[in-house]
This record gives structure tokens, C-alpha cells and sequence, in this order.
């Protein structure tokens, strides 16, 4: 499995559906809780970039407000995930903050903005949302969930792998 092709894919589908934010729809909820669209929205933007700085080694503290952006979200996310993609393709190994942890988050918060927005979710890419669920069986545990991601919630039996994904993240699905 090509996880860098599969993490292009993934970024290019967040960039997809950052374009539908517009600022009426900022105050809207969204499944994650405590964030709103406006505040989703600019934490997606600004994830590329955070992942990049976590490449290079950098502590990077995700419960910081990232810059707020009042227009613009697909674009300015689409110039940070090529910076992220061109890193990837300068790498020989697939490190610590590996591409399918990426695919895990840009996984979830791309389901959550989708859901907020009232877009649809089938189709967005199933391989992005089975390879970060895959990495997150695998990482993620009860005890290291930290504040990031709540319990596990239970998911339909015939579930898809965005809600699956959304499931184990902890959101209601």
C-alpha cells in the first residue's frame, strides 16, 4: 500500500471540502463537540502544517488556537498540504508522525467538516478513512486518548469506513 498516495488523496479531499466553508456556516456545530466550523475549519487549515513541523522533529502543542481565517480555507490549506506532500516525497522512510497517522486525522476532521456542512459523505475516499482507522486500532488505547479523542462509540454494524473511523474517535455516528 502506497500510504503517501493514499495521504495526497486524503489531503486533496480536505481541501475539497474546506472549499464549501463559507462564513455563514462558521457558527454551525459540528460533531466534534467543542469546535464549531470556523474553529474546524481553521484547524484543518493549519494541520499540514503542524505535521510538517512534527517531521522536522518540532513539539508542537495542538491545543493552541491555530490563526483564524475569515475566507479562503481551501486554498490556504492547499498550499500547506503541497508543503507537506513535496516533505513526503524528499523522505526515504515513513517516521514517526507517519503518513497514515496523517491520514487519521485529516480522516476524522474531514468527516466532521463534511457532517457540519451537510455534505455528503459517500464519497469521500474509503481508503483515506480505513488506513488511518487501521493505524488507530493499532496506536490508540484507552489509556493514550488523552483529551484529543473521546471513548470509543459504538457504529452500525454496516457502517462505512468514515463513520467507523468517526466511531472509534469518539463521535456519535
Amino acid at each position: 500500500m502506497d500510504t503517501i498516495a493514499i495521504l495526497v488523496r486524503a489531503l486533496d479531499q480536505a481541501g475539497d471540502v474546506l472549499d464549501h466553508v463559507h462564513t455563514e456556516a462558521l457558527e454551525r456545530p459540528t460533531p466534534c463537540e467543542e469546535w464549531d466550523v470556523g474553529r474546524l475549519a481553521d484547524h484543518l487549515v493549519q494541520t499540514p502544517r503542524v505535521l510538517l513541523a512534527m517531521m522536522d522533529g518540532e513539539a508542537r502543542d495542538w491545543s493552541s488556537p491555530p490563526p483564524h481565517l475569515t475566507q479562503g480555507w481551501g486554498p490556504a490549506f492547499r498550499v500547506a498540504a503541497d508543503d507537506l506532500v513535496h516533505a513526503w516525497h524528499q523522505r526515504e522512510h515513513d517516521g514517526a508522525g507517519g503518513a497514515a497517522w496523517q491520514c487519521a486525522e485529516l480522516a476524522v476532521h474531514t468527516w466532521d467538516l463534511a457532517i457540519a456542512l451537510g455534505l455528503p459523505t459517500a464519497d469521500l475516499d474509503p481508503e483515506v478513512a480505513e488506513l488511518g482507522l487501521s493505524f488507530m486500532r493499532e496506536s490508540l488505547t484507552t489509556d493514550n486518548r488523552g483529551g484529543a479523542f473521546g471513548p470509543e462509540r459504538p457504529a452500525q454494524d454496516d457502517a462505512g469506513p468514515y463513520e467507523r473511523i468517526a466511531a472509534f474517535s469518539g463521535r456519535a455516528v
